[in-house]
């Protein structure tokens, strides 16, 4: 330390009291490394070290200067009424008390970093990891209420839902065709979504727009747009995207109560409807889950891209040969289907 270094050679006399009732003597007081060193008169040797870290003046101000080796009440003392020595003793002391780590600065920078850290932690992943985690663990039938409860919030943009009821009952005989009875719903909506579009929402609720019914020849459009919704759904569960949305105190509240409040689903009804344009979907995948289907992937692909060019793997790999009708339903069904927004 330059501080030390620079009184390295100084050197005094002081009074020295080994106890606090024992006789004062005569002692020469040097530097040390990083000590203050008491010395016998007579023959020069070591009679006690202080630590120069540890030094304390009893007395601020007054002269001559009472310092301790320490705080401890009870410990030795030393008298000095030398100017330079007393001012190197508190220039050292003052220079190393700069160095000490300050408790109070470090508790606060402890405490400062670990709130910066729970800060982060509620911002960036407790809402992720809630949202994760109550995907996980809410039951199917509650997943069933939400998709309802949203369905009711969308009405106010779509009308009604279609329930013609011989088109209803199409519908239902479809999803256990497509779906092998696994509680999926299919509801068609007379507006509100992008035409040709489906979407699904909580509890295996696929909505598909009137049109997909209406401007085509048969149900191959359909159950192709279908697979694909049901598809993009097990990629990306429908509840994250409306948890997401409706918020942490929402999702808490969720699992807390098992409910979501009404207001936390109502002002996302309209972006779930007008939602960005599906992702293109891998086709080899898609292909697979059509053909386990029995559904030709040709008349999907040509309803989303009319040339071709943007689907073409889905038509070169169509799982049925040209040609070979498939066996989705009777056309006496497709025709009750096409009318299930009739009334």
């Amino acid at each position: 330390m330059t501080a030390l270094k620079k009184y390295a050679r100084l050197e005094a006399t002081g009074l020295w009291r080994p106890l606090p009732d024992a006789q004062l003597r005569e002692v020469a007081v040097a530097f040390g490394e990083a000590t203050l060193v008491l010395s016998s008169l007579s023959d020069q040797g070591a009679l006690s070290h202080w630590s120069l870290a540890a030094v304390q003046r009893r007395n601020p101000g007054q002269n001559p200067a009472v310092f301790a080796p320490g705080d401890d009440a009870g410990a030795e003392t030393l008298e000095l009424d030398d100017p330079a020595m007393i001012e190197a003793i508190e220039t050292v002391r003052a220079a190393m008390a700069r160095r000490r780590p300050k408790r109070g600065r470090l508790r606060l920078a402890v405490v400062a970093a670990t709130g910066a850290a729970l800060l982060a932690l509620g911002v960036f992943w407790l809402p992720g990891a809630l949202v994760d985690h109550a995907a996980r663990v809410v039951p199917f039938v509650k997943r069933q209420d939400i998709g309802r409860d949203l369905l009711a919030a969308m009405e106010r943009y779509t009308g009604a839902p279609c329930t013609a009821p011989d088109g209803a009952a199409v519908l239902n005989r479809l999803a256990q065709r497509l779906f092998e009875g696994d509680g999926t719903r299919i509801v068609v909506l007379r507006d509100g979504l992008r035409p040709g579009a489906a979407v699904q929402v909580p509890g295996r609720t696929i909505l598909v727009d009137r049109r997909v019914v209406e401007n085509h020849e048969g149900p191959e459009v359909l159950a192709g747009l279908l697979i694909a919704e049901r598809m993009r759904a097990d990629l990306n569960d429908p509840l994250q995207a409306v948890l997401r949305d409706a918020g942490t105190r929402a999702t808490f509240g969720l699992l807390a109560t098992g409910t979501l409040p009404a207001d936390a689903l109502a002002p996302q009804a309209q972006a779930r409807l007008r939602g960005a344009a599906p992702g293109t979907l891998d086709a080899e995948r898609l292909l697979e889950r059509m053909a386990v289907a029995g559904v030709p992937s040709t008349p999907y692909a040509l309803a989303q891209d009319p040339t071709g060019r943007e689907t073409l793997a889905l038509v070169e790999g169509d799982p049925l040969p040209p040609g070979k009708a498939s066996s989705l339903m009777p056309d006496a069904d497709w025709l009750a289907l096409q009318a299930i927004c009739s009334r």
